[in-house]
């Protein structure tokens, strides 16, 4: 699972909130909810909040695993990759 736990982390530590990101940098609300509610997110905006944080990927983002096979019910030896 993705979860943006670091994002609010690095977030706190900088000069900008969640105000700053909407208002001056010109990110979407609904971006601010989706970080909110740890939902898919495209590379592209992930690129921007380390651009406007001056961050790591990794200070945005982090990969916690489910228990195998139980995210979007993948199963198999390679999880269900082709």
């Amino acid at each position: 699972m993705i979860d943006y736990q670091p994002f609010w982390e690095t977030l706190k530590k900088s000069e900008e909130s969640t105000y700053t990101l909407i208002t001056r940098h010109r990110v979407s609300s609904a971006t601010v909810d989706r970080l909110r509610k740890n939902r898919p997110m495209n590379t592209t905006t992930l690129n921007d909040l380390c651009g406007i944080l001056k961050c790591a990927l990794e200070d945005v983002v982090r990969y916690v695993p489910d228990e195998e096979g139980t995210e979007r019910g993948l199963t198999g030896k390679n999880g269900g990759y082709s």
